[in-house]
């Protein structure tokens, strides 16, 4: 081992070449759009959940457990095949571009012969029509794929984010008015082929490449790198989709409805932290895929700017559930109290974890990737069949108790290929967890105490502000050292 696995704090993400530059830059730009559309995208989804039912919802979650599915299909682990294997010539990208086409039109003919039996599965007379219309964005989405994924490897995180910002302000427009216009479900499927056609349209306008009849045996070493992420993502799909096959189909269509909203009201303002890095690591990992100590030093401090992002969003909300849900969406979704509350603090292990499949898909990894997502498919669904016996709660409760548990392993490997001790990693949790450990002694005290009988909005923005103030407090003064960088961090920003 060599002796910079031997520091006990990890260097400072100060920006010392011209990948770090490249970093700081792509999450100026990426978080910068994300979050200065995020307020408009978060309005118009609360709305749309004002106005919409949980029945439409569970609607539109039945077709998307299945298209997500197909979409893994259809992509094939392209994308992630280009940014990694960096030796692929123009002919190959050509091929892997043909290739992403008949996948796209492949995955919509097969949609089109599933609708029916998916909709007798469910019991659903209009879950059919919703399939095979959400399925054309699978034909939209294959002319994005190979262009996309070049923009990536080339790093021009600025296009992308612009991309990325269009999209979600026309979409969030866009919803607003189909929910005002009475279309119910169709809000949420007009949405999604909406979204699939802003951004193919403006990645195209962008970037583009040729095509080419595919050679099986020209894209032997790709289809194969390929192969172990479409396994790895398709087991992925299915254990992180079946609990809401479970609850779709043990508990009802409006069990589902509430499941998903739960889902994506711990999981969403997560992503789009998280989304800002994963949309950034992939090519830089894959740049210094070689260099063990320059991992280790992007690994470290990226999960610690997560962790300090992340624990106390997804930690103080699980605290704060019933006040949030009552005052943002109404009494209506009560039922989706305690799920949310499990989910948000299953949502603490998930956010720090995307960055590891990725390590190890750089450092050749990706077979052992393919079989720890098999492993986690098998045993991470049978959680949630034995937790519905205690409705959407016990389901949630089982991803706050086995995923932990199941994504040891993909530690293990990740940290022995790069010679990363447990110590050094949790050693950059520590003033996370600490400010986040305060924060909800804080918000406990005054639960319980001078606010226990105060009207739930009162209550709320409360908790909220004293919650966050504790958090700076701890963490902030924990973690002084990053601000000793924020100088010269700021001069990398503008030369964006």
């Amino acid at each position: 081992m060599d002796a910079s696995t031997q520091e006990t704090v990890p260097e400072s993400l100060a920006p010392s070449g011209a990948l770090d530059g490249k970093l700081v830059q792509g999450i100026a730009w990426t978080g910068g759009v994300k979050w200065s559309t995020q307020i408009v995208a978060w309005a118009a989804t609360l709305f749309v959940a004002r106005v919409l039912s949980p029945d439409d919802y569970g609607l539109v979650g039945m077709a998307t457990v299945y298209l997500g599915l197909v979409t893994m299909l259809s992509e094939f682990g392209i994308g992630t095949t280009i940014i990694t294997l960096r030796d692929l010539t123009t002919r190959e990208i050509a091929q892997l571009n043909g290739f992403s086409i008949l996948l796209g039109l492949g995955g919509f003919a097969l949609s089109c012969l599933a609708a029916a039996p998916i909709g007798a599965f469910f019991r659903s007379a209009r879950l059919p029509l919703v399939v095979v219309a959400m399925s054309t964005t699978f034909i939209i989405s294959s002319f994005q794929s190979v262009p996309s994924a070049l923009l990536q490897r080339d790093l021009r995180f600025k296009l992308i984010s612009l991309i990325d910002g269009t999209k979600t302000m026309v979409l969030a427009l866009a919803t607003v008015l189909f929910a005002l216009g009475g279309l119910r479900y169709w809000t949420l499927v007009l949405g999604a082929i909406l979204s699939a056609l802003i951004s193919t349209t403006l990645t195209l306008c962008i970037r583009r490449h040729a095509f080419a009849m595919p050679q099986f045996k020209t894209l032997s070493c790709s289809l194969r790198f390929s192969w172990h992420v479409l396994i790895s993502r398709l087991s992925w799909y299915a254990y992180s989709n079946s609990d809401f096959v479970v609850s779709g189909r043990v508990l009802g269509q409006l069990a589902l409805g509430a499941y998903s909203v739960a889902w994506n009201l711990a999981n969403v303002p997560v992503e789009k932290i998280t989304g800002v890095l994963n949309g950034v690591t992939p090519a830089l990992f894959s740049a210094v895929q070689k260099e063990k100590a320059e991992l280790r030093r992007y690994l470290l401090n990226l999960t610690e700017a997560i962790a300090l992002l992340t624990l106390p969003l997804s930690i103080g909300l699980g605290l704060v559930t019933s006040d949030f849900v009552t005052v943002l969406l109404g009494q209506k979704w009560s039922i989706a109290v305690t799920p949310l509350r499990f989910l948000a603090f299953y949502v603490t292990v998930r956010s720090i974890t995307p960055l590891l499949p990725i390590v190890l898909n750089v450092v050749g990894e990706s077979r052992f990737n393919m079989w720890n997502s098999i492993g986690m498919a098998i045993v991470l669904p049978a959680g949630f069949l034995f937790g519905s016996r205690w409705g959407n709660a016990g389901i949630a409760a089982a991803w706050m108790i086995a995923y932990p548990v199941a994504a040891i392993p993909m530690y293990w490997r990740a940290f022995r290929k790069i010679e990363l001790p447990w110590g050094v990693y949790l050693n950059v949790l520590g003033p996370s967890a600490l400010g986040s450990l305060f924060m909800a002694a804080t918000v406990l005290i005054l639960q319980r105490t001078g606010l226990s009988t105060s009207r739930p909005e009162v209550r709320l923005i409360a908790t909220i502000i004293a919650g966050a103030v504790a958090y700076i407090l701890v963490a902030g003064g924990l973690n002084f050292r990053r601000r000793k960088n924020l100088a010269r961090i700021l001069r990398v920003l503008r030369t964006a």
